[in-house]
């Protein structure tokens, strides 16, 4: 009850932060922050990001080449999860934000089947609300994974996320808040795996709280992005997903179809050219690991690569 007090508390302490520093202004909402411009219809791309500190770098990277290329530019950062940013951008709050096909694919489409990377394209494409579309994918892929620590999957003798079924009853899973009900989080593994875990613990979208809990043995196993430089650092290990609940998950700007101009189509095009999963995880290094700010890391991605 005591761990579990201390991590609501620090789930608390952590959202409040964000809140604050999410657009440099004391606003705690990032849709209200900036301007307006977008809604006025005067040219401005607003371009929003998800809670996490690699949805925020390639936010700065589609900004910061938009931006070179002439075009006027707003930066909502740091919005929250797609349950939010995707009413936002209907709403017309934001014009533009990083994607990732898979699991995109499956919010719009509830019988989402491809798992592979042009089959999950394609599907997510016709699957699309008629005032969005996306843009060409990258070759960069970050996925959910299951992860556990080393003497974990040692001591149980775990390769894969099916390996879970038979000790699941006695484990905590750690995931972000919504991976309660998503169809990638723990009703999947229900559904696919047959996992029924002991308790589900609410915690960050992969960030340093669920590091941190399954260091200290909060958590038992918990949702980390593949490109996390802490599974490396911390020696966890990936659980194995052969039965694909974790779809391909390709890099893709998603825009509103108004706003597309041939400037921002092929200046976002040329950056999915750029970028491929080990570029994405070394970029995410220089964040999270070296606390490099993202706007930095951003700029130096784009001189390097042609794209300012």
């Amino acid at each position: 009850m005591m761990k579990r007090t201390r991590i609501a508390l620090a789930v608390t302490a952590v959202a409040a932060m964000i809140g604050v520093t999410a657009c440099g202004s004391g606003s705690g909402d990032p849709l209200a922050a900036g301007t307006s411009a977008a809604k006025a219809g005067t040219g401005t791309i607003v371009v929003g990001s998800a809670n996490f500190p690699e949805s925020a770098l390639l936010a700065e990277i589609y900004a910061g080449a938009l931006s070179a290329k002439g075009v006027k530019v707003d930066k909502k950062l740091n919005i929250g999860s797609r349950e939010t940013y995707i009413p936002a951008l209907k709403d017309g709050s934001i014009d533009l934000i990083p994607e990732y096909t898979g699991v995109l694919d499956q919010y719009f489409n509830k019988n989402a089947k491809a798992t592979t990377a042009g089959a999950v394209y394609a599907e997510l494409k016709a699957a699309l609300p008629s005032t969005l579309t996306i843009l060409n994918k990258s070759s960069a892929q970050d996925k959910d994974a299951v992860v556990v620590t080393k003497n974990t999957a040692t001591k149980l003798n775990l390769r894969s996320i099916g390996d879970l079924e038979p000790v699941a009853k006695d484990m905590t899973l750690g995931g972000p808040p919504e991976w309660k009900t998503r169809p990638t989080g723990v009703p999947g593994l229900k559904k696919l795996y047959n996992l029924d875990f002991k308790a589900f613990m609410p915690l960050d979208t992969g960030g340093p709280l669920s590091v941190q809990a399954l260091k200290n043995g909060q958590v038992d196993a918990v949702d980390i992005f593949t490109t996390d430089p802490s599974i490396a650092a911390n020696g966890f290990v990936i659980l194995n997903d052969p039965k694909s609940l974790f779809a391909a998950q390709n890099v893709v700007p998603l825009i509103t179809k108004s706003k597309l101009t041939p400037t921002i189509s092929t200046t976002l095009n040329a950056i999915s050219v750029k970028l491929d999963t080990a570029t994405l995880g070394e970029l995410v290094k220089e964040v999270v690991v070296d606390k490099k700010d993202a706007s930095v890391v951003a700029k130096e991605f784009l001189a390097k690569n042609g794209l300012s």
